[in-house]
């Protein structure tokens, strides 16, 4: 490499100048920044989104596996159809029906996790500057994706009822008038992750309205969406619209996510764009992967494991809000119908983020809710707290542990004042306690 060269980009990386624009946006996810502490033993991890595995048939699913790499390994082993296994492509629409949603199997696609889908249909409609509408919060991992492709994020308000519509026709009606091209609304609308909540069936049609009227494609994101407490479902915004939805599923929550194996339902030509995007990638998703989860779809009782699942996570809640409402009676926190996750709103003036070391110190960890937004100081008042993994036992201690830190950092505020200034238009509502709505 000459001068010239090892000038234009420095001693850490000589490459620096030849990046494209898109790769000096990317950053280290906040949540995955976080694994490697967390998964010590000694620390207690209220962070992560892993589901649990421990009570899967797994002697069962090795035999069973074993037996259909014997029978079909020469199949399963192989490269596979660019849209998917089409046994499994039959099996997902009965999944989907259990919420009502009805889909022919041509219109699905398998993907590599439904992050694959995101990517995808990111690609697909994104150019630099481009925007895409989100809920504040929203999931890190999309927030990732449309980072790379430079798309402009903007968030729109939530409460417990899940997104606005108010506020979400008023961002559109600002940014028409700038000028701005709109062309997503990504949402979650079971169980949201991180928030909690769910969109009301009153919101649901409303939304469509909007975004049918203005021209926004809908990515409709359900990965928790048979995990309802009480095994209750909601109306897919798909059913309701068709042809203004792409719908997102995955097998990594009611199933298992090591598989990697999500799946998208979209209208004929956006799904026959998203298999050339897909064989483009990554030529096409696991065969072995789709080859297993369609084994274990036809001979096991995967309805009933999902319900012994919903029992799990339902009894895992109650121990994190029986803990909240313990130890940090301070704080204010929704109290989820079904998914895996607790929003939590810290005292004014402590700072979600700037905690995080210190919570670690002792022997805890959460999210930050600052990984939830896209840039700013937003979310700093909020943490995430997953209640999916660890045992109740292990749930009571880390709220424990947590609310000593928040404590001491409360007393820290009220002696010398607040480090930090957090924005708190930016912030999402508060959602009440168990005990304020009681």
């Amino acid at each position: 490499m000459s001068d010239d060269q090892q000038v234009k980009g420095n001693r850490l990386d000589p490459w620096l100048d030849a990046y494209a624009a898109r790769a000096h946006g990317l950053r280290a996810s906040e949540t995955r920044s976080l694994f490697a502490v967390a998964s010590r033993p000694e620390v207690v991890s209220l962070a992560g989104g892993m589901p649990n595995l421990k009570d899967l048939p797994l002697d069962q699913l090795a035999d069973a596996t074993a037996q259909m790499i014997r029978k079909d390994g020469g199949t399963a082993l192989q490269y596979g159809n660019g849209q998917g296994l089409p046994r499994l492509r039959e099996q997902i629409p009965e999944i989907m029906a259990l919420e009502g949603i009805t889909a022919d199997p041509e219109d699905v696609i398998v993907t590599t996790g439904s992050q694959q889908a995101v990517d995808i249909i990111t690609e697909l409609f994104i150019d630099p500057g481009d925007v895409i509408l989100a809920e504040a919060p929203t999931y890190v991992g999309s927030l990732s994706i449309f980072a790379t492709y430079q798309a402009d994020v903007q968030q729109v308000e939530i409460d417990a009822d899940g997104v606005v519509p108010e506020a979400l026709e008023t961002m559109i009606q600002r940014l028409e008038r700038e000028g701005r091209t709109i062309k997503l609304f990504y949402c979650l609308p079971n169980f949201h992750n991180p928030a909690g909540v769910t969109l009301s069936e009153e919101r649901r049609p409303r939304i469509i309205e909007i975004c049918r009227r203005h021209h926004i494609l809908i990515i409709e994101d359900n990965p928790y969406g048979l995990l309802g407490f009480e095994g209750q479902t909601y109306t897919a915004l798909k059913t309701l619209a068709p042809n203004d939805v792409v719908y997102l599923g995955s097998f990594s929550k009611i199933f298992a996510p090591g598989y990697r194996v999500g799946w998208a339902v979209a209208p004929p030509a956006i799904r026959e764009k998203m298999k050339l995007a897909s064989e483009a990638a990554i030529l096409c998703p696991s065969s072995v992967g789709q080859f297993s989860i369609s084994m274990y779809l036809d001979n096991f009782d995967w309805k009933g494991q999902i319900e012994e699942f919903r029992g799990m996570y339902k009894g895992r809640r109650d121990a994190m809000v029986a803990a909240l409402d313990e130890f940090m009676p301070m704080c204010s926190w929704n109290v989820p119908d079904g998914g895996f996750y607790v929003w939590v709103g810290l005292p004014e003036g402590l700072d979600a983020k700037d905690m995080l070391p210190r919570a670690v110190t002792n022997l805890v960890a959460y999210v930050s809710g600052t990984a939830f937004f896209a840039g700013g100081r937003a979310g700093r008042d909020h943490m995430r707290l997953s209640f999916c993994y660890p045992e109740p036992v292990e749930i009571r201690e880390g709220v424990r542990r947590l609310s000593e830190v928040v404590s001491r950092d409360l007393e820290l505020h009220d002696l010398f004042g607040p480090t930090t200034t957090s924005s708190p238009s930016a912030s999402p509502p508060r959602h009440p306690t168990r005990s304020e709505e009681s």
